[in-house]
């Protein structure tokens, strides 16, 4: 066995076996960042917890997110010598034509022991040579688009899918569908909101802040947003009365922010759990990535999304648009994000309470917070035996 599909979890393949046999294989390619990793992770418990028969087997690169990530988990897994496409280094392609060649091999190999009944395509590089395998050797192929504007590999393997699920439907147009492929808009795949979410109330006192501030959560990933950490260390001397700020400033930038801290404004390195801060909000400042805007959806949360603008064909930027478009948030582009373009925006958001209820219905309209298990249960009506 090739040391690519050697390299699994500690949970053994054999696991899956059931008293019939063994167990039904799916396979899950994508990766190489959260995006295009979490989403399949959502899917796959969903999916085993309806269908304890049907095993998910996770397919990424060795190079991406998914190396750190699918250790953690409970889902055995192969990590490829996959590449992106070096768009701005074209002659450091031969990187990814070698990488697919190898992979192609290897996959063919854990097919022929494992005999997948379909392979679910999340995104990212990590996903193109096996959804392009299972096309060659007649395997259903299913792909999830979280963002609004789909990515190269969605577009390229939508017209042969049997179903293609989206975060957006404004993705729908610009595909090249199948005649037989189906298209779902059921959101994308998060941590739904517990049943017993807390209350206003409550989460503003867990952090310590007045009941009855203007709370402005801000959270620029795992790894923080140093465009957003910069305007808010400056916002934070011109802040309105009556503001409160929960401010994530990811992990690689803790250390230059904690100083910050104050009555009215809590740092933290990131926020896990994150229900307190989502409940306590009253508006969220983010990037525009497809599962933060999920996030905040379902949680009914007016944003200020400020788009990363180096995201892979902006597609941040489109997500941003269409939030804009619905009414659920404010589009801010980076280059026009400052503390006082910011500090205007939250003046005026607090002086219209009637639009931010109208940004938060919106928002809640657009929300799918069971995403996971609908489209786990499609899914399995397509292809289970």
């Amino acid at each position: 066995m090739s040391s690519a599909i050697a390299r699994l979890t500690a949970k053994p393949i054999e696991e899956g076996l059931t008293a019939r046999g063994r167990a039904h294989r799916m396979f899950f390619a994508g990766g190489g960042t959260g995006g295009h990793l979490y989403p399949g992770l959502a899917i796959a418990n969903e999916i085993q917890k309806q269908a304890p028969d049907v095993q998910p087997f996770f397919i990424g690169a060795q190079r991406g997110i998914e190396r750190e990530v699918l250790p953690t988990t409970e889902f055995p897994h192969t990590l490829l010598n996959l590449h992106p496409l070096y768009r701005r280094s074209p002659l450091s392609n031969w990187r990814t034509l070698v990488g697919a060649v190898s992979s192609w091999r290897a996959i063919g190999r854990l097919a022929r022991q494992q005999q997948p009944i379909a392979v679910v395509g999340t995104g990212g590089y990590a996903a193109g040579v096996a959804l392009a395998w299972a096309r060659a050797n007649g395997v259903p192929t299913i792909l999830h688009e979280p963002d609004s504007h789909p990515g190269l590999t969605t577009r390229q393997f939508a017209k042969g899918a049997a179903a293609i699920f989206l975060g957006f439907p404004e993705a729908e147009s610009q595909l090249p569908v199948g005649k037989k492929s189906l298209v779902f808009s059921f959101g994308c795949p998060i941590v739904p909101p517990p049943l017993e979410a807390p209350t206003r109330l409550h989460a503003r006192r867990a952090w310590g802040l007045p009941d009855d501030a203007f709370v402005v959560l801000v959270v620029g990933g795992s790894q923080g947003a140093r465009a957003l950490n910069e305007c808010l260390a400056k916002w934070g001397r011109m802040l309105p009365e009556n503001v409160a700020v929960i401010w994530a400033t990811g992990k690689g930038q803790a250390d230059a922010y904690l100083t910050y801290e104050s009555a009215t404004v809590r740092v933290r390195p990131y926020l896990s759990p994150i229900a307190d801060a989502y409940a306590a909000a009253d508006l969220a400042v983010t990037r525009a990535g497809a599962m933060t805007i999920a996030e905040l959806c379902a949680w009914g949360i007016p944003a200020m999304l400020v788009p990363l603008p180096t995201a892979a064909q902006d597609h941040q930027t489109h997500n941003a648009r269409a939030m804009a478009a619905a009414g659920a948030a404010i589009h801010m582009p980076q280059s026009e994000f400052t503390p006082e373009s910011l500090d205007a925006t939250v003046r005026e958001l607090m002086s219209r309470p009637a639009v931010m209820m109208n940004m938060a219905q919106a928002a809640i309209l657009r929300g799918h917070p069971n995403a996971a298990a609908e489209i786990a249960q499609q899914i399995l009506s397509l292809v289970k035996p």
